[in-house]
């Protein structure tokens, strides 16, 4: 943890400390998903994923050491835990039209995307910044925030924004839903 000389130094200010109180909160949920009820997970998302893009645009550029590589911790087995568990949650409702892909550009019609995947790329990105800061090493640190940085303004941030409004869609469809996992019919 940061001492007090390092709580000038841009990757302990205050911003990237609730950033990545955010980005733990992030990704234990999401961990944790495993047999949840869709109610539960679409709400807690539609939350956690505002604060989380909120908290990521609010950091400061971090320069590249370009004699350091950042580390990733996120393998495809995990990635695929993740996945899975959050396709079973959302069943049916996993999949939406995409407009804001790189692919729309050889295409005038919606693509394809998973509400499973998105956030899968989302948690990879975050949580292996996250395990970095959980190592005592500076420099792992350091890169692993500016990847993360730069991750979020080209990748994962227009996918967060993007899930974002499917879940909004899961949450206030009036489609009758047949799946035991949705919990709305709890209260039946």
């Amino acid at each position: 943890m940061p001492t007090d000389k390092d709580k000038g130094t841009s990757i302990y200010n205050r911003d990237t400390m609730e950033f990545l109180t955010v980005a733990k909160q992030f990704c234990a949920f999401v961990e944790s998903t495993e047999g949840m009820k869709r109610e539960l997970f679409v709400n807690t998302m539609l939350k956690l994923l505002p604060l989380l893009y909120l908290k990521a645009i609010m950091l400061d550029k971090v320069e590249h050491d370009e004699d350091v590589y950042p580390e990733t911790f996120v393998t495809e087995d995990s990635y695929e835990v993740v996945r899975i568990n959050i396709a079973s949650i959302m069943g049916e409702l996993d999949d939406y039209l995409d407009v804001f892909m790189e692919d729309m550009v050889y295409s005038d019609k919606p693509i394809l995307a998973t509400i499973s995947e998105n956030i899968a790329d989302i948690y990879q990105d975050v949580r292996d910044m996250v395990f970095a800061f959980q190592l005592e090493y500076e420099e792992s640190r350091k890169e692993a925030l500016a990847t993360c940085i730069d991750n979020f303004d080209t990748i994962w941030g227009q996918k967060l924004v993007n899930v974002m409004r499917a879940l909004h869609s899961a949450r206030h469809s009036e489609h009758e839903c047949d799946d035991e996992n949705c919990g709305c019919h709890d209260n039946d």
